[in-house]
């Protein structure tokens, strides 16, 4: 019911909005003007205070409870208590929001308090992050970096048996908006035989998925993999930013550490699973004679239906073309259809050996890039590993980033007949090195 298409909100900003009708209704920690921080709902171009609509009661029974659980300073209690209660809440917010409410004159009584104006708001990370795993998923990715290192042997032989990943660092975790500093680390220049120390070089972006972990299971019991979708809270955008020539030295043969951990942005908002469950699609088949994944990573169901179909986009603002009031440009457009393995094979793959996963647990998907040139997620694909460098509308060139560039990464769900459903913006602007 709450995804039907002819279902339109009081909140005249929600119809026809690009990222927050009706039907997304996506959960995050914002704090309005003076005020401390608190859960709310992004709806059109408004967030609805949880706060104080618990204290107008207007929530009952499971809704209530997880309304409470959402109005604190973080999602970390709401995401434990998993799907049922999540769904209460997405319900009782669709019926609160419809138009036509029995509860709408009430809500507009309430006015700026209940639902200030986005613009108005700060926005926060939305949960405690308690540990970060990045994934290796995008199998477009895979192949186009490992062919810049093995141009005969791009994919090494585990790839296609096991979802691989590392486990990142939590504490650089960062909400949109937030600036990034340029890393300082070790590098091997061409031609040298002995590391220099200094600014990363080769600073770069991933265009990444998301995904907030909601109920975790216990250390030492995995989660199998037919009941790992309900492991998992929502998604969100991931900007898992990469200094290559920092990795280039220093990642055999315990993969990535400083080139890594110095940040990564997330956007704000939650976008719950149920907000998504139209845009589910079947597992793309894999190609002839790859091999089937192992009885713990296979299932039905969520090979019929465990997909996603989320438009995935990149662009870049430079420090020239903000100065000159221009937009930002497109670097790529492309898609989750190109995840090689699932969000369910991603989670009971990391649980399979006893690791305990909690509520607000991230992980990331890896880089989704897509087959052509104008869906490669980073620039290492785009300038073929800064070989061929980018020429922007303005004149400028790049083959990786520079001071004063802005990221910005954002995401569409759209289906024809129903409303497009979006995530909001994941930005971050580069500092130069202290």
């Amino acid at each position: 019911m709450s995804n039907a298409a002819n279902r339109n909100s009081w909140i005249v900003s929600a119809n026809g909005h690009a990222d927050f009708p009706l039907q997304n209704l996506p959960l995050g920690i914002f704090s309005p003007q003076g005020q401390a921080p608190r859960g709310g709902v992004a709806i059109g171009e408004r967030i609805l205070d949880l706060k104080v609509a618990c204290e107008a009661g207007l929530f009952e029974g499971e809704a209530k409870t997880a309304a409470e659980a959402a109005s604190g300073d973080n999602l970390n209690a709401f995401f434990a208590l998993g799907g049922p209660a999540r769904r209460a809440l997405r319900a009782a917010l669709s019926e609160l929001l419809v138009e036509g409410s029995a509860a709408q004159e009430r809500m507009k009584a309430l006015g700026k308090a209940l639902l200030p104006s986005m613009y108005d708001c700060q926005l926060h990370l939305p949960a405690r992050v308690g540990d970060y795993t990045d994934f290796y998923v995008g199998i477009h990715h895979a192949n186009n970096v490992g062919k810049l290192f093995r141009p005969d042997n791009p994919l090494l032989p585990n790839y296609k048996h096991v979802p691989i990943g590392y486990h990142g660092r939590a504490s650089t975790v960062c909400v949109s908006g937030t600036p990034v500093r340029r890393p300082l680390g070790q590098t091997l220049p061409p031609g040298q035989e002995a590391p220099s120390f200094g600014p990363s070089k080769r600073l770069d972006y991933e265009l990444e998925l998301g995904i907030w972990i909601g109920q975790g299971n216990e250390m030492g019991e995995a989660i199998a993999i037919d009941a790992a979708g309900a492991h998992v809270a929502g998604f969100c955008l991931l900007n898992d930013w990469s200094a290559r020539d920092v990795q280039a030295w220093e990642y055999q043969p315990l993969g990535p550490f400083l080139a890594k951990n110095f940040a990564t942005t997330v956007s704000p908002w939650v976008v719950m699973p149920e907000a998504l469950a139209p845009f589910r699609l079947a597992q793309p088949a894999r190609p002839a004679g790859d091999p089937q994944p192992l009885p713990y990573l296979l299932d039905e169901q969520d090979q019929a239906s465990g997909a996603f179909d989320i438009e995935l986009e990149v662009l870049l603002l430079t420090a020239a073309m903000r100065e000159q009031g221009q937009e930002p440009q497109r670097l790529a457009l492309s898609n989750t259809r190109h995840m090689y393995w699932t969000v369910a094979q991603m989670v009971a793959h990391h649980s399979v050996g006893g690791c305990k996963l909690q509520p607000g647990d991230l992980f990331g998907s890896g880089t989704l890039s897509g087959p052509e040139p104008s869906q490669f997620g980073s620039l290492l694909e785009s300038t073929f590993g800064g070989k061929q460098p980018l020429t922007l509308a303005n004149g400028e060139t790049r083959t990786f980033l520079e001071d004063g560039d802005e990221v910005i990464l954002r995401a569409r769900c759209r289906r024809e007949g129903l409303p497009a459903i979006g995530f909001g913006e994941c930005r971050g602007v580069l500092l130069p090195a202290r």
